[in-house]
């Protein structure tokens, strides 16, 4: 997917695409020091980051029918997750820029005939209203949790209100959660940036049902105000069948790819899944909007379950993970390295009394593809009563089974699950085997709130049917790019599970017929011969991974651009471009990066 321009969304041409093309090492630290010259062309941007054209159209058109003037809105799906974000504000803003914070709650006009028909589609939004002050600290929350609404419920619940379907609830707003320990952010959320400011969006899509919903004299009327709101993608009948489809195919049970029906799914089916865990259900799988909102409520449900306790960060994974278990409760031990003396440390800790909440970590880790020990991890575990939630979006359960480790097992479905890189989701299992899996559906049964937007549900469904039969070509890509960058002498290292020092704690997790996944990472001898290797690589270039086609992005910069000093002491390299490997014939990606690989000599003046 080459010669994809500045700013134009990954993949060309729609609308809610996951990624955005920034195809040049200068362009990526022009979006980071947000230059107009990068960030004034974005039509899009990474969703939890970038908030997009359509929730900045809503949010303006909020904000400019009930807010003060120069204020800004954050939308969120529920009235409990807008009042988790005040609480947040509240407990780091100084009292005056707390004090302009605001809710205001849309709900269905029940007096109106189509309600009706929608009140399955839970189509509510939660503003929270804030000050130019405010407005980096709400952002924070919003990048963090995940708990955003998605673009796809932003338009169609814009298109409501537009229509007089939506109305200000007079309710009372949601009382505020008890406010969490304070913990200042790092420089990147200290200012808006010039992204976030509102610019016009493109007229909504269309989806939406084909068939008749509900009956009586109105049946007519809110048939066609469905299908012309939604257009013929989305049948609200086939919603629930999808979350199954969904759930069974995370369990490793559901291999088909065969349309969906409205027939209730065989039980006996989710017995046999490549999780190796019989008693496993549906019940036990939760899905969430995008996989910070899965890690996020992973973490609220053990706070609920087990108390006020530090957690720990075990290796370097992906930035928000680490944000969430500093801010959210009273802190977290950070491991960076995820190596056997980080564990003999953990474990003098644990002797010498220190209890904690859960151990997070990553399987592999981001970018380093770091394998922790998961078997002496869960023998501590054990031992010491803590949990372990194991974040297995790089690895995949096509490759792995980790849930045997794990109490709660977390995953972004927006990445390679998806491949698609049109849709956001997450997912976590709670492992029924496990010490806290009593407490923690109990927790769920009176805090967990399925957000999930039905028509998210739909294109996540039919984009994950093929899932398994894709993972074959991608590790085999993977590894023979990896072969051509570990051969050439301008690498100095190539980051990959098959050839780490941690590839025993990944094989003891390897599925007998899994690859090593399609995640890599390199570092380049000179950094001038990563920027030419990475101005020339000719795939497509911008943040995400997991796309059905090959993804690079220099990530150090555009994940740790404002502590890339810190980043370096775990043995991250500012200058590491990780590669997301997708579907592309073997001989042709193998050659772009022979390609790429000749262009950093050149810059150079080197030799092979």
């Amino acid at each position: 997917m080459p010669d994809i321009v500045l700013g134009e969304s990954i993949p060309p041409h729609t609308a809610h695409a996951v990624s955005v093309s920034l195809p040049t090492w200068k362009s990526n630290i022009g979006y980071e020091e947000g230059e107009d010259w990068v960030v004034g062309r974005m039509s899009t941007g990474y969703p939890r980051f970038f908030i997009h054209r359509s929730i900045q159209a809503f949010a303006a058109d909020i904000v400019a029918r009930v807010g003060a003037k120069d204020s800004n809105a954050f939308l969120f799906p529920t009235r409990q997750i807008a009042a988790r974000c005040v609480c947040f504000v509240k407990a780091r803003a100084p009292p005056a820029v707390a004090a302009s914070l605001d809710t205001v709650h849309l709900v269905l006009d029940s007096t109106k005939p189509a309600a009706e028909a929608l009140l399955s589609l839970s189509p509510t939004i939660s503003a929270v209203l804030c000050s130019k002050e405010a407005f980096p600290i709400v952002k924070q929350y919003w990048q963090h949790t995940g708990d955003g609404v998605s673009s796809r419920r932003a338009e169609f619940c814009h298109t409501l209100l537009k229509d007089g379907l939506l109305r200000l609830d007079d309710e009372a707003t949601t009382p505020a959660p008890a406010s969490p320990k304070p913990c200042r952010g790092p420089k990147r959320y200290q200012r808006p940036s010039s992204l976030d400011a509102t610019k016009a969006t493109p007229p909504p899509s269309k989806l939406s049902s084909d068939r008749d919903v509900g009956t009586g004299p109105d049946t007519q009327e809110t048939s066609r105000f469905l299908e012309e709101r939604f257009g013929r993608n989305l049948d609200v009948s086939f919603v629930q069948p999808a979350k199954s489809a969904i759930k069974r195919r995370i369990a490793g049970a559901l291999r088909s790819d065969s349309e969906l029906t409205t027939a209730p799914a065989p039980e006996h089916e989710m017995e046999s899944n490549s999780r190796g865990v019989v008693n496993l259900r549906e019940e036990d799988i939760f899905l969430f909007p995008c996989g910070m909102s899965a890690i996020f409520t992973s973490h609220r449900a053990l706070l609920g379950a087990r108390g006020n306790m530090k957690s720990i960060n075990f290796g370097f994974s992906y930035v928000d993970t680490l944000k969430i278990l500093e801010k959210f409760g009273p802190g977290v031990v950070f491991y960076g390295h995820a190596s056997e003396s980080d564990l003999d440390d953990l474990e003098k800790r644990l002797e010498g009394g220190e209890r904690f909440l859960a151990l997070f970590c990553e399987f592999p880790g981001n970018p380093l593809l770091t394998c922790p020990n998961l078997g002496r991890i869960r023998q501590l575990a054990d031992k010491y009563d803590f949990a372990v939630v194991i974040d297995e979006t790089i690895g995949t359960f096509a490759n792995i089974n980790v849930l045997p480790f794990a109490d709660i097992v977390a995953s972004s479905l927006t990445k390679i699950f998806s491949g698609d890189c049109n849709v956001m989701g997450g997912s976590a299992i709670f492992n029924p085997n496990g010490r806290y899996y009593a407490a923690l559906q109990a927790w769920a049964r009176t805090e967990y709130e399925d957000t999930y937007w039905p028509e998210d549900v739909m294109f996540m469904e039919r984009n994950s049917r093929d899932f398994v039969s894709r993972i074959d070509r991608i590790n085999a890509n993977a590894e023979a790019i990896c072969d051509v960058l570990r051969d050439s002498p301008l690498v100095q290292a190539v980051f990959y599970p098959k050839h780490n020092e941690s590839r025993a704690n990944y094989e003891a997790c390897k599925l007998p017929n899994g690859g090593y996944g399609g995640l890599l990472s390199v570092v380049l001898r000179r950094p001038e011969q990563a920027v030419a290797f990475y101005d020339a690589v000719d795939t497509a270039k911008g943040p995400s991974l997991g796309t059905n086609f090959t993804l690079t992005s220099p990530y150090v910069l555009l994940a740790h651009y404002q502590e890339l000093d810190w980043a370096e002491e775990f043995g991250v390299d500012r200058s590491l471009i990780r590669i997301s490997v997708g579907l592309e014939e073997t001989e042709h990606i193998v050659n772009v990066f022979k390609a790429a690989l000749k262009a950093a000599q050149e810059s150079s003046g080197t030799q092979e």
